[in-house]
């Protein structure tokens, strides 16, 4: 077997060296759906118990994970949703209102019913001269309630989407502020997860379910009141319906949180696992690890079922309940009312309002539990959005400030996964205004140590400093200004091309230095060229970009930026080499007098640089000038070779 072969299964063993991915799941809670379902269900409650209590460790661990976004507490969501509420007290009134104003006017007619089966038991002449007036009343009181019904709805729109805008805003602050290196060790995978179906659901939770609340809760009240003040007699039926489903209310929303908490972490993890095999496919097939990442992805499938079962369980026996609390008051209220008018104790006028006010009980009552449902769902995504603002910062400045611009990196290691080092105390020393180039095979630790030369991570061991101060002690707002990194990677903003570009420098940057910065990266012509120019919108749903449009105005934002040194980490890779050759040769003069690392498979940006550093297996195995370099004849001598021929 060659080195190569030797290198690619070394690589491949430490993928396999963890437990299979679903090997903690109980084989008692993989059933065959073969078997007769009599027989399947004989372990139910076993499977439930078991599943509640992986809901439970799972919740008990999300609080302070090893690894991913922490969960907050439900405290933080109580905390966040009354001070949201605090800050809209008139319109939570007029919420409250108008509902208890259409639910009040919406109990007057069985009232009126009631009355009108009293007086037709009771006989006389006078009922048909009074229907008239009846039924133009009943009118009258269903366009109030009309009316009334339509002020709310508005109230509860206006209410939950203005509550939703800022709670959005209050997520992507934080999102914004988090670490890069923690959202890295976390995988983007939790981090999408969080941000849409976590964002969306919170959506549907502050939007609808909370104005709901209010809603069904106005109303229960108040029907109950009328109930009573019709017969208290003929309400002890609702009222048992209400103990009833209070208790089995609590006892959902004692587990619920745990369930759906523990569902949302599932979620995350299966993105996470297919958006790394997505963006490694070229790696899963050179190490043949096909077979583990499509088994890694049925084995979190597998865990997500059983998480969904165990909510569906909790779902089910509350519904089972609720269906009896629906359905047993009409019952009695007859047989009650049967026995109470035998006895002279209500009438029959009194009967039938409480027929019908158990009828309309229903509604509220049913809204009532779906919207705690839904709250619980959308408790539980908030409490992951929250967790998001509960990730510590990654670094504490120290108060220093750099005494020059001088960037030094000592003694440098680092590793994704504990044990495997992917740089072995690599140092360099830049000096102010130098041209280093950073070259090496794909895979040796080139784009790792851009990171750490512009602290986005922080080192294993050793330690980057730039005018004396280690750059993970410097506030990013701070380092920002002496240290910046464009990757290969790169993202266009929804908004105006001018938005995108003066993001470091929102408060300053005239538009003549956006179009400076334009020009310098060889951009100018095609922003010209767009229907409003500066002002374009762009991103999603707006004015599409090529990928080398969109990397060339992440390197505008660079040159607006204007940090002193900069970190290059294959910032011109999708754009075609000639206009990549011409346009580092016209970036040269605009970045004269700061440091610059670039780091490039391109060798031509070597060739131009006043130091190469040559980075193999996560060492720098030369150092020197381009002819210094050839001179040797060693690694860069052979990288330049084949570069040219």
């Amino acid at each position: 077997m060659s080195t190569a072969d030797d290198l690619l299964a070394s690589s491949a063993s430490t993928w396999r060296e963890d437990p299979p991915a679903g090997s903690d799941i109980p084989e008692e809670l993989r059933l065959d759906q073969s078997v007769w379902l009599p027989l399947r269900l004989r372990g139910w409650r076993r499977r439930r118990d078991l599943r509640a209590v992986r809901a439970q460790e799972y919740y008990a661990q999300s609080r302070n994970p090893e690894r991913g976004l922490p969960v907050a507490p439900d405290s933080a969501v109580v905390s966040f949703l009354k001070d949201m509420v605090s800050r809209r007290r008139s319109l939570a009134v007029w919420l409250v209102v108008l509902n208890a104003a259409a639910a009040a006017v919406g109990l007057l007619v069985p009232r009126m019913l009631g009355g009108l089966v009293d007086r037709a038991v009771q006989g006389g002449g006078s009922l048909a001269t009074e229907l008239d007036g009846i039924a133009l009343t009943v009118v009258g009181v269903v366009l109030l309630q009309t009316l009334l019904t339509f002020g709310a709805r508005r109230a509860s729109a206006v209410f939950g989407q203005s509550m939703l805008a800022e709670a959005r805003e209050y997520v992507v602050r934080f999102v914004l502020k988090l670490p890069l290196g923690t959202v890295e060790r976390a995988s983007s995978g939790d981090l999408v997860t969080r941000v849409t179906r976590d964002v969306g659901t919170m959506s549907g939770a502050v939007r609808w379910a909370l104005p709901q609340l209010v809603i069904a809760s106005v109303m229960t009240i108040l029907t109950l009141a009328a109930m009573f003040l019709n017969s208290w007699l003929l309400a002890l039926p609702s009222v048992l319906s209400l103990v009833l489903l209070t208790v089995v209310a609590r006892g959902y929303l004692r587990k619920a949180p745990m369930g759906y908490i523990t569902e949302g972490g599932t979620y995350s993890q299966i993105n996470t696992g297919l958006a790394e095999t997505v963006e490694g496919a070229r790696t899963v097939e050179a190490l043949g690890l096909q077979d583990l990442r499509a088994s890694r992805t049925d084995a979190d499938v597998e865990i997500s079922a059983q998480a969904e079962r165990y909510t569906m369980t909790l779902r089910n026996q509350m519904f089972l309940s609720v269906d009896y609390a629906y359905q047993g008051p009409l019952v009695l209220i007859v047989l009650l009312g049967a026995w109470g008018h035998a006895h002279g104790m209500v009438t029959l006028g009194q009967i039938t309002a409480a027929a019908i006010y158990v009828q309309q009980l229903v509604e509220p009552m049913d809204r009532l539990i779906q919207t705690l449902d839904r709250l619980q769902v959308g408790m539980a995504s908030t409490t992951r959005l929250l967790g998001i603002a509960a990730v510590p910062p990654d670094r504490e400045s120290s108060g220093e400030q750099p005494v020059d611009d001088h960037l030094v990196a000592d003694g440098l290691r680092f590793a994704y996964r504990e044990g495997h080092d992917v740089l072995h105390g690599v140092s360099l020393d830049l000096q102010q205004g130098e041209r280093m180039a950073i070259v090496g095979p794909s895979g040796s630790g080139k784009s790792t140590l851009a990171r750490l030369l512009s602290g986005i991570n922080a080192p294993r061991a050793g330690e980057v400093r730039v005018g004396g101060v280690d750059v993970m002690k410097l506030p990013l707002t701070e380092l920002r200004t002496q240290v910046a990194l464009v990757t290969q990677e790169h993202h266009v903003f929804v908004g105006s091309v001018r938005d995108n570009i003066v993001l470091a420098r929102e408060d300053s940057a005239t538009d003549e230095e956006v179009w400076d910065a334009l020009r310098a990266v060889e951009a100018a012509d095609w922003v010209e060229r767009l229907p409003e120019q500066l002002d374009t919108l762009v991103g999603s749903g707006k004015q599409v970009l090529t990928p080398a449009q969109a990397q060339q105005v992440a390197l505008a934002r660079l040159v607006v930026a204007d940090p002193h040194t900069l970190v290059l980490d294959e910032a011109t890779s999708l754009i075609d080499p000639k206009t990549a050759r011409h346009l580092e040769g016209s970036m040269s003069s605009l970045l004269e007098g700061r440091t610059v690392v670039a780091i490039a498979h391109r060798l031509h940006t070597a060739h131009d640089a006043d130091r190469i550093a040559v980075v193999i297996d996560g060492k720098i195995a030369e150092l020197g000038s381009h002819e210094e370099l050839l001179a040797r004849n060693g690694q860069y001598a052979s990288l330049w070779n084949a570069w040219t021929s």
